[in-house]
């Protein structure tokens, strides 16, 4: 399976390592890398902020497909915090190789999945000690998985990915609901405002999410809004 850089390739509206950056420079983080895979062209896509040796050698020694951090976050819904990997001897090796490139052991994976069966895997690196690290992702989590969410739908709309995909459909009132969700509503304020039940909200809702492929309707109205579905208000 080939690995594709998509730092290298042109995306119009997003630079995409400076997008790392910010993420880190905003939360403290020392680096940060999206990763994910295509199967139907059968590559591994993504971009970093690690240093370029450190990315040389990560692809040469083929760690995107022995790396316990991908792996395990791949088959998951929830983030995969490294710390739960110190055992595991392909770990311990990846980290061993990444010491020399001043890559830090704390670290977390943030899996996304879109509605398509796509996976987009998100990465941060810290380097402080295991109580430092448990505050900082106390209190940076809920923003990281938005970044990813938005990192994994931009590049999904890249021609790279795209081809061989349609974007999901939602019925009219989906979209109304998601509107109104997108402005600020609640539940209640949308049934009110629709003349509907609560209870017919939250089944739109529940099949927006699984249309979009999202955990929440936080992420709901993100894809939904990234896809141009409905508008930022």
């Amino acid at each position: 399976m080939s690995v594709i850089d998509l730092s290298k390739v042109p995306v119009p509206e997003q630079n995409m390592r400076s997008f790392l950056d910010t993420i880190c420079e905003t939360h403290e983080l020392d680096f940060a890398a999206y990763a994910g895979m295509d199967h139907i062209q059968q590559t591994v896509h993504g971009f970093v902020n690690y240093p370029d040796e450190w990315q040389t050698h990560y692809v040469e020694k083929g760690f995107q497909h022995k790396d316990p951090a991908l792996l395990m976050a791949s088959r998951s819904i929830a983030p995969v915090d490294w710390q739960r990997l110190r055992k595991e001897p392909s770990f311990q090796t990846i980290l061993r190789a990444g010491h020399d490139f001043g890559i830090p052991e704390q670290g977390m994976t943030i899996p996304v999945r879109g509605p398509y069966g796509d996976v987009g895997l998100f990465s941060v690196t810290r380097n402080c000690s295991d109580r430092e690290w448990k505050l900082l992702k106390s209190a940076i989590l809920g923003e990281l998985q938005h970044a990813a969410v938005h990192l994994h739908d931009h590049v999904m709309k890249t021609s790279v990915l795209t081809r061989n995909l349609t974007h999901p459909s939602l019925s009219a009132r989906e979209i109304e609901i998601m509107q109104w969700v997108a402005a600020g509503k609640s539940q209640q304020d949308v049934a009110d405002i629709l003349s509907i039940s609560v209870r017919t909200v939250e089944v739109h809702l529940r099949s927006s999410k699984m249309k979009l492929g999202a955990l929440t309707t936080l992420q709901a109205v993100g894809r939904a809004i990234g896809l141009g579905m409905i508008h930022p208000i």
